[in-house]
């Protein structure tokens, strides 16, 4: 379970040790008491920092965007004016990052996406928060030339979540790709899109 100092706020704690439990025990397994059992709180902990498991999820799904904006370093990412090789290189660094050190945050994904499907307000919270990096993604490969920069981001992001899913829970869970074979994947799919 998550490690925290003393100055991280509670409700850091309970969306990290859910996103924690969410990867060990699956969406079954996300409950306030497991929440407060496993972060070490007193009973009801949980409860007082998300009434519902609604808000419990809503909770998860905003403190997954922090942690995964991190891992894939949204605010490193080249200034897509300086050409298709820093951006490949970024998007293939930022994936095999997430691949090779981040396993509980894909799991954990994995789970919210799912549990989307069958709860509209999660979906649309959901969506929504993804939106940031669909957005981002889209004004890169606009700069580089995109003729359709919001198609071509879908296709981008289905590619990247595909290799992930594939590696993490798939038939090739068994073998992660090499940072230089994300990057060649990476870069024979922008070049696809931009006509090169």
């Amino acid at each position: 379970m998550p490690v925290h100092t003393p100055a991280a706020s509670r409700a850091d704690l309970v969306a990290d040790t859910a996103i924690a439990l969410l990867a060990e025990r699956g969406m079954r397994g996300l409950t306030h008491r497991a929440v407060d059992e496993a972060a070490g709180l007193p009973q009801g902990s949980t409860s007082n920092v998300a009434r519902t498991r609604q808000a419990l999820l809503e909770l998860v799904v905003r403190r997954h965007a922090v942690r995964e904006a991190r891992v894939l370093a949204l605010d490193e990412m080249p200034d897509p004016r300086g050409g298709r090789d820093a951006l490949v290189q970024a998007l293939a660094l930022a994936t095999h990052r997430s691949l090779t050190g981040h396993r509980d945050l894909l799991v954990s994904r994995y789970e919210l996406a799912l549990e989307a499907t069958r709860r509209p307000a999660l979906r649309a919270f959901y969506d929504a928060t993804g939106a940031v990096f669909r957005d981002q993604l889209a004004a890169m490969v606009g700069a580089l030339g995109s003729a359709d920069p919001q198609r071509h981001a879908l296709s981008l992001v289905a590619w990247t979540d595909g290799l992930m899913f594939s590696c993490v829970a798939g038939s090739f869970s068994a073998r992660v790709p090499s940072l230089d074979e994300v990057r060649a994947g990476m870069g024979e799919l922008l070049d696809g899109m931009l006509g090169r």
